[in-house]
């Protein structure tokens, strides 16, 4: 368990894009047991959409996006509400669904997803998100195993949520410091141990852009160093549990 733990840390750090976040995930769930999961980022106005990463059904996820699901779906409303996780579907918990929710319910099952454990998180620097390992039933070997690796997947959730707000929802503060779009790029290229060389490379810029860029996020963050500035980066990253 803690080297399918270590390599989705790790997995999650050199991640650049929404494919790699997601196949991070998939991975490590699958290696629990759990082989569908969705993440939603509920968004900071009501008319945005939601931001999702899952490996559900595309047409299901699509049809979720275009109606609106966020809205009612009974479970992303708990998740609103609860802290802690929770498994739903048949037999499980006491959610009370109104006709809308309840045909919304009939058609996910379309698409095999009658059942799940749902991880709110609410990390008080935005809207709620959730992460939900799904299954087509609810069957003992299910529950026994979010039951078995509950921690360690809430810890997980924490770990992804930050990851994916870090690199795809656009905040870009470190250590209360807001940097611009190039200035954090090229911070986490160098986090990651690339040179300012290999990250104009990667973001298609001169060499001596990169080291403008990293050099006014180290008078931003007021340090004297760049291993200082990525620090300061590796420290705003880090999720604690």
């Amino acid at each position: 368990m803690h080297r399918v733990f270590q390599t989705f840390i790790d997995r999650l750090s050199d991640s650049v894009d929404r494919a790699d976040l997601q196949s991070a995930l998939a991975d490590a769930a699958a290696a629990f047991g759990l082989h569908c999961f969705a993440y939603l980022s509920l968004p900071p106005r009501p008319d945005d959409k939601p931001l999702l990463i899952s490996t559900y059904p595309a047409e299901w996820t699509t049809h979720y996006l275009q109606s609106r699901y966020e809205r009612f779906d009974p479970v992303i409303l708990q998740a609103q509400h609860d802290t802690e996780p929770f498994e739903w579907g048949l037999g499980a918990g006491t959610m009370i669904l109104s006709k809308r929710q309840q045909q919304f319910f009939d058609e996910a099952a379309q698409f095999d997803i009658r059942s799940g454990f749902t991880i709110p998180i609410h990390d008080g620097r935005g809207p709620v998100a959730a992460i939900t390992f799904a299954a087509h039933e609810r069957h003992p070997a299910f529950s026994r195993g979010v039951e078995r690796h509950g921690e360690v997947l809430q810890f997980m959730a924490l770990h992804y949520h930050a990851q994916v707000r870090q690199k795809l929802s656009g905040d870009r503060i470190i250590a209360g410091v807001a940097l611009s779009p190039r200035e954090f790029d090229c911070l986490r290229w160098a986090a990651l141990g690339k040179s300012a060389g290999d990250t104009a490379d990667i973001l298609g810029i001169k060499r001596r852009t990169t080291v403008f860029h990293l050099e006014n996020a180290k008078q931003k963050l007021g340090v004297r160093t760049i291993s200082q500035a990525i620090a300061r980066y590796s420290a705003s990253t880090r999720t604690t549990p």
